[in-house]
């Protein structure tokens, strides 16, 4: 994308000049992109344009040596984070003099950013950070300390596991090689690595002094590691407020290094996403997101005076932290019970983190079937993590109450829609109407259902066709309208669909339903692998008896009405003395999308129908023929 339209200006500090580039209106709240090694500015290119869009003025600089920014000479001395800090303060002097700035850094941007968020210089400065893959040196440094200090089973395979994941630290320290490698091969195949091994989009990125940027930024590494790990501060406390953003997927920072973080940042938010560690690029819209509510969010407190936050960095102990409400994904630390101090004090304060709202909030999670039942309660339990919430039923009422509900459960946005799921034009309406107004759907659970028992003889086609409609057909049709869009726009997601343990039992009962179910656990599997190069994951939830509605919904074949009603209020009583409520399956959706699993039998019952089905078919075969006959 680029950054067209950029405003150009040069910042001179330090002996360097800074090529720094504007976007949008100065009058808006001003957000500073840093980006991190090798990278230059462009990496934030797709962020930057995102935000404009909603409304902020936006700063990118490259960091000196990288870019169109010049570098120090000598080199060596001239990276360290005082002359970044140094840096970084000019360019706010120059763009947003006297108004806090919102400041984020990715990789090695945020490692410095750290810096500027935790010296008594710049406090004022900064409204809010959010943090990118990228650690504090000081927090890195006591992170070792601690972990030397106590060398138990847990944390030994902490330190070996990220000291392995850290092998490109000790490649940067080598002299020369690493410069003559960026300077030769690795700088010219570098694009491609970052497209086979990140799934970085190929496009205007890298640009052309990528050889220069790294072969200078390796002093990054050598000007600041080794002084900051071995002597970290001990006043690195955060000023202003942190979001921090962890991928899943980073093969070079454990998420166990921020396993410490409140002790060091009284205000904080954490966010995890399945991805890996180029998220400006590989996940702009999920990041842009979460940038302008958090931004959105502190805004505010740099209003007025335009004095921000002013916080003593040094009252920011372990036993001073404040208390106040947070949002859906904070966590934050609480006061220090009276006379608790030192290490035991950090443990004391240690809040509880719910790992759901790190996942799912400010995501756009689409339920269809939400009116009641597991639709409804899933759809909630999103929203209880902080999601934005589509609720889809084909009663406009049931809709709206989902839709009210979850945003008084706690979701940032929540819209009902009706629809007829095994309508096909329906359906493809729905998909560009979402799109359009609330963006493309990060995870979306195909709930929908209706129930149809009897004999397979007694099932006319018509029952056939409006069973499978709805089951399967609707399905199919979210699976390829909003599973295309996810595709297409390339940065990830998750489908869910909602089959049955009917799927793994021959029945004689509900041959017709049991077959839809086996359809879609039969579908998602097949979906699974062929989505998984676009990082798109698929999951198949097996409830067994759960008490919802669609009991007194369900159609019986062959019988009279009559008949047909008391079949109905039989399964309904059934399904309420079995009492297993939906709320569980909602949980078992929402961590088979946080742990990106494949098949979820749910209920006991469901879970030996699968083991049975694996191990001994034909014994599910002989009680099925003397199973019930409803």
């Amino acid at each position: 994308m680029g950054l067209r339209g950029a405003r150009e200006r040069r910042v001179r500090t330090g002996g360097v000049e800074l090529c720094v580039a504007e976007l949008g209106d100065p009058a808006r709240p001003t957000v500073v992109l840093v980006h991190g090694y090798p990278d230059s500015k462009e990496v934030w290119s797709e962020v930057a344009a995102r935000l404009v869009a909603r409304d902020f003025h936006v700063v990118l600089y490259d960091v000196r040596g990288h870019g169109g920014s010049t570098a120090p000479c000598p080199l060596r001395g001239g990276f360290t984070l005082r002359e970044l800090t140094d840096d970084f303060v000019a360019v706010v002097d120059a763009v947003s003099p006297g108004r806090p700035v919102h400041l984020v850094g990715h990789d090695w941007g945020s490692v410095q950013s750290w810096e500027f968020v935790t010296v008594a210089r710049t406090a004022g400065r900064i409204a809010s950070f959010t943090s990118v893959s990228g650690p504090s040196l000081d927090h890195f440094g006591h992170w070792l300390a601690r972990r030397r200090s106590r060398p138990t089973p847990r944390h030994l395979a902490q330190l070996l596991g990220q000291g392995v994941r850290s092998w490109y630290v000790y490649a940067l320290h080598t002299p020369v090689l690493p410069e003559l490698a960026w300077r030769g091969p690795l700088g010219r195949h570098w694009p491609k690595v970052l497209e086979r091994t990140e799934k970085v989009p190929p496009g205007d990125y890298p640009t052309a002094s990528l050889p220069s940027d790294a072969a200078h930024g390796a002093w990054l590494y050598r000007d600041n590691i080794r002084a900051r790990l071995t002597r970290p501060r001990a006043d690195a406390h955060a000023h202003a407020p942190v979001q921090l953003v962890v991928p899943l997927g980073d093969k070079f920072l454990s998420p166990r290094l921020y396993d410490d973080l409140e002790r060091w940042v009284p205000r904080l938010t954490r966010r995890t996403v399945d991805a890996r560690h180029w998220l400006p690029r590989s996940r702009p819209d999920q990041l842009t997101a979460w940038i302008a509510e958090f931004v959105t969010r502190h805004e505010d407190d740099s209003d007025g005076d335009g004095a921000g936050d002013r916080t003593d960095p040094s009252a920011l102990a372990d036993d001073a932290h404040p208390t106040k409400a947070v949002a859906p994904g904070t966590t934050q630390s609480a006061r220090t019970p009276r006379g608790v101090k030192g290490p035991r004090a950090a443990q004391a304060v240690r809040p509880v983190r719910d790992p759901y709202a790190e996942r799912f909030g400010g995501q756009l999670v689409l339920v269809t079937g939400a009116g009641g039942g597991i639709g409804r309660a899933t759809a909630l339990a999103f929203a209880k993590a902080g999601a934005r919430i589509v609720a889809v039923d084909r009663d406009p009422g049931t809709a709206a109450r989902t839709a009210l509900a979850a945003r008084e459960a706690g979701a940032p946005g929540a819209w009902g829609e009706t629809v007829d799921v095994g309508d096909e034009q329906e359906m493809e309406k729905l998909a560009a109407r979402v799109a359009s107004e609330h963006g493309v759907v990060d995870i979306l659970v195909n709930n929908a259902g209706i129930g149809l028992s009897g004999s397979f003889l007694d099932t006319t086609p018509g029952q056939w066709r409006e069973l499978l409609d709805v089951n399967l057909w609707g399905v199919i049709h979210g699976c390829r309208l909003f599973g295309g869009q996810m595709a297409e726009r390339g940065q990830g997601g998750h489908i869910v669909n909602v089959a049955s343990a009917a799927a793994f039992l021959p029945s004689r009962a509900l041959p017709a339903y049991s077959t839809s179910k086996a359809a879609v656990l039969t579908l998602s599997e097949c979906l699974r692998v062929e989505l998984a190069e676009r990082e798109i994951g698929v999951s198949a939830i097996c409830p067994g008896i759960v008490n919802t509605g669609i009991t007194a919904t369900t159609r019986f074949t062959g019988v009279s009405a009559e008949e047909e009603q008391r079949l109905q209020r039989a399964s309904s009583r059934l399904y309420r003395l079995r009492n297993y409520p939906p709320e569980k399956v909602a949980d078992a959706v929402l961590r088979a999308v946080l742990h990106d699993r494949a098949v979820v039998p749910v209920t006991p019952e469901a879970r030996t129908a699968r083991l049975l089905s694996r191990l001994a078919p034909g014994a599910l075969r002989a009680l099925a023929r003397r199973g019930p006959r409803l």
